[in-house]
């Protein structure tokens, strides 16, 4: 699976041949350094750049271009170098851009020699920067990982080079600027575009066809006025283009492609829908799709975030002017009862109503700030929510009226809405996606939280299991027939009520287990597949799994939990939880952590290793960047709707076409 990073995130490498890939929206530089375990560059001869492009284990390219791929082999990097640094930056030539905040967020991926990717990782929040640490990779204790930098340098490769310690830093950058111009000035300019009827004349001259097909390769499109800061996901499968016909034609006029496909320029894709202009001094009209990416349920995820980074930022922006405020008045008054003079007569009163004067004006302002960022994302939100497509809409989206059974799976899944205190008052909630396929399990707490203390014990288990039911039929309906199981364990059989849908509409993979040898059962036949299909993908052997094998992503929904659970079948739960996600099967786990507080610390690691999610409305995920407390609200079917049975019904159609 790949690791998505985010700035000072790190993560192991299984593998010491690699090679880094670097996408951006305009012509970069690439390059690397090599330094001691202080992060200091020796000499220019640990500086990888297109004037010197290899070192010992490394290899970077020679000009400037948007997409860069270097090599890396680890067991060949000096015994003094504990760095291997990645470094994008600028060119420095006329007509170029002089700040990355002008540019696409550049994305960097680790990548086995296989092309599969180890880590990514998207560098963001750059603005008056022209040259970035990407990324490092690190020796740790005779073991290799990888760290997101993003540390950028409004002085360029400079500032750069010499905050890395190179003594003659700005000599070496303008060698790189020079030899990054030398390359520009050798590439070849393409011929001027030819006419449909000297393409004919060259057909007859030569009397000859070739193939015009090729993988039409789109090229990044301009972000948003608020660019979303995610990781681009893996681009799709592109259809194959018209091939050319004897006549010099592709089904109409044109001249032939003699390059070979392989070889042939990219094809731009169709354009992303860009926000309508204000009138003067009024913010852009929103659209939904507004955002960069390879197809429109891309562009809708990457907006989202957008929007989720969008109210992150404006929220914690309020809060900081809020907390200066206060504090500003606090030295002011302190500055005035300082002073035994201004308590006689009226200068202590005078200063007090002056110093919070000053703090309501300040708080007005940063309130006014807000108020009106979050009406833009109020009104973008209005646009996106019905433009979101099944995987990432609510129950109540008119969408799920139209549902059929797709044909392939989508990047992401919607689990919830989040929202903070400061957006309730405008109902502005931001969907809760994550990428499909899942990376961990899910744990819904059925015990009580603060934000509900009043409900019901019973009530709250009932609940949970719903909400378990309807994140199971989400999951169903948003793979392709077959391509997704699930099974259940009930040991008491007390979620009969909840299970009524799925039993009904018979997509579970067999009945609800129910008493302790139910639950031996499934547990053992889950971690039979897993230690099957882990022996095959370690073995490179993947076809010689059994063909009786059920190759779909499994689920299991494991209801009241610890009941009806031995020592061993907790056991085996852990290790569903931990090696599981990477060979599809995943926990779905309805439980009180209460309920087994007489395993202690056992647990620990299970909790853990889940994603906790509520039956009702809680604050309980902490965002570690900004430091808020986002509130949770689970997407709950909206009372009296048949919406939930007509998708399972929809889901056990396709799933008899097949056979199923």
């Amino acid at each position: 699976m790949t690791a998505e990073l985010v700035r000072g995130q790190n993560h192991p490498l299984t593998q010491n041949r690699l090679e880094i890939r670097v996408s951006a929206g305009a012509p970069i530089v690439a390059g690397a350094t090599l330094s001691d375990d202080q992060g200091k560059v020796h000499g220019r001869d640990w500086v990888a750049h297109p004037g010197a492009p290899a070192l010992p284990g490394l290899e970077v390219p020679r000009q400037a271009a948007a997409d860069h791929r270097l090599a890396v082999d680890l067991d060949a990097v000096p015994e003094a170098a504990h760095r291997v640094s990645v470094l994008l930056a600028l060119p420095t030539g006329p007509g170029d851009p002089d700040r990355f905040g002008a540019v696409a967020a550049p994305f960097v991926a680790v990548t086995g020699l296989d092309g599969s990717e180890v880590a990514s990782y998207t560098i963001t929040d750059l603005d008056a920067e022209s040259a970035v640490v990407a990324l490092e990779l690190y020796r740790r204790q005779g073991a290799w990982k990888v760290r997101a930098v993003g540390q950028g340098y409004a002085g360029g490769l400079g500032a750069l080079l010499t905050d890395q310690g190179l003594p003659d830093a700005g000599a070496l950058a303008g060698e790189i600027g020079e030899a990054v111009a030398r390359g520009l000035a050798r590439t070849v300019a393409p011929p001027p575009p030819r006419t449909a009827a000297s393409g004919a004349s060259a057909m007859a001259d030569t009397g000859a066809g070739a193939s015009a097909a090729g993988a039409a390769m789109p090229s990044t499109t301009p972000p948003r006025s608020q660019q979303p800061q995610v990781p681009p996901a893996p681009r799709p499968t592109h259809e194959p283009q018209p091939q050319a016909h004897a006549s010099g034609q592709t089904g109409g006029t044109g001249p032939v492609n003699y390059t070979h496909p392989g070889r042939q320029a990219p094809a731009p894709p169709a354009p992303a829908p860009t926000a309508t202009p204000g009138a003067p001094g009024q913010p852009a009209v929103p659209v939904a799709g507004d955002a960069t990416g390879w197809s429109m349920d891309e562009r809708l995820y990457n907006q989202v975030w957008g929007m989720f980074e969008d109210l992150a930022r404006c929220v914690a922006a309020y809060r900081s002017a809020v907390d200066f405020a206060d504090s500003r008045m606090e030295q002011e008054l302190d500055k005035a009862l300082s002073d035994p003079r201004s308590r006689i007569g009226g200068q202590g009163d005078a200063a007090r109503e002056a110093a919070r004067t000053k703090h309501g004006r300040l708080v007005d302002q940063a309130r006014e700030a807000l108020d009106r960022d979050l009406a833009q994302l109020a009104a973008e939100s209005a646009v996106v929510e019905p433009a979101l497509p099944p995987a990432y809409a609510g129950w109540d989206n008119p969408v799920w009226h139209a549902y059929r059974s797709p044909m392939e799976i989508p990047m992401a899944l919607r689990l919830g809405d989040l929202q903070l205190p400061e957006s309730r008052a405008l109902g502005l909630r931001i969907p809760m996606l994550v990428r499909l396929p899942l990376e961990r399990g899910m744990w819904i707490d059925s015990g009580r939280s603060g934000a509900d203390a009043l409900t019901e014990s019973d009530e709250l288990r009932r609940r949970a299991m719903r909400s378990a039911v309807e994140h199971a039929a989400r999951l169903l309906a948003v793979y392709p027939a077959g391509e997704f199981a699930v099974h259940v364990i009930d040991p008491a059989g007390s979620a009969a009520g909840a299970l009524a849908p799925l039993v009904r509409a018979g997509v579970l993979a067999g009945p609800p287990a129910a008493g302790a040898a139910g639950v031996s059962e499934v547990l053992a036949r889950l971690i039979q597949r897993v230690d099957l299909v882990q022996m095959a993908v370690r073995g490179g052997a993947a076809d010689a799994l059994p063909p009786d094998l059920d190759t779909a992503e499994q689920l299991l929904i494991v209801n009241d939990f610890p009941h009806g659970f031995d020592d061993r079948a907790v056991t085996r739960l852990r290790y569903l939880a931990d090696e599981g996600p990477a060979v599809g099967v995943h926990l779905l786990m309805v439980a009180d952590r209460e309920d087994a507080a007489e395993y202690g610390p056992v647990l620990d690691p299970l909790w853990r290793a889940l994603l906790r999610l509520t039956p009702v409305p809680d604050d309980h995920l902490a965002d570690p960047w900004v430091g808020h407390a986002w509130t949770y609200e689970p997407p709950n079917v909206p009372p009296g709707s048949r919406i939930l049975e007509q998708v399972l019904e929809e889901v056990a159609r396709a799933r008899r076409e097949q056979g199923i």
